[in-house]
């Protein structure tokens, strides 16, 4: 017999499959990865892919990552196309990080996920060890503003079309100051 604190108790949503995009899939997308990961909790599965993947998770992003205690085993650069077959997990949310991936034709995923762009500088593009350390930093706060306002959305009460309308607003300079 379930004991009384369990009945009439709302049911518990599976988890949002999440997958970040980006050209590279090698600093933006794996440090969101890394991030919704450690914030998300059993709210959020978190993936990243890129549409022309580097094949190697930039040293930096992997260092920025460490130092803040974040665990980087299983981050890989890989192709979006692994998310695009009948065998890859339903999404719920697909967010690209690079205007790149934004104008490229996507894929199309399984389970008809929401869809957000939140634009960030590319830090691997930058020259200059001081110079990409500084824009590696701006960029893994700014991931981590948006993915804090992105789980404390009510998920489990947001038809589709709200949660996208939440994840869009998201990308905003006002959400990166939070």
């Amino acid at each position: 017999m379930a004991d009384r604190e369990d009945l009439g108790a709302p049911a518990r949503r599976p988890p949002l499959h999440t997958l970040f995009l980006c050209t590279g899939n090698s600093a933006r997308s794996i440090l969101a990865e890394a991030l919704l990961r450690e914030m998300g909790g059993e709210r959020f599965v978190a993936h990243s892919a890129g549409s022309h993947p580097t094949g190697r998770v930039h040293p930096l992003a992997l260092e920025l990552l460490a130092n803040r205690g974040l665990p980087v085993d299983g981050l890989r650069s890989k192709s979006w196309d692994e998310f695009a077959r009948p065998q890859a997990p339903a999404l719920d949310l697909v967010i690209t990080v690079c205007d790149n991936a934004a104008g490229e034709v996507c894929p199309v995923w399984p389970g008809h996920p929401a869809t957000a762009h939140w634009g960030l500088p590319d830090p691997a593009a930058v020259t200059g060890e001081v110079a990409q350390r500084r824009v590696f930093a701006e960029v893994a706060h700014a991931l981590s503003a948006r993915i804090r306002l992105l789980t404390s959305l009510p998920v489990d009460r947001l038809d589709r079309m709200s949660l996208q309308r939440n994840l869009r607003a998201i990308a905003t300079p006002d959400a990166d100051a939070a």
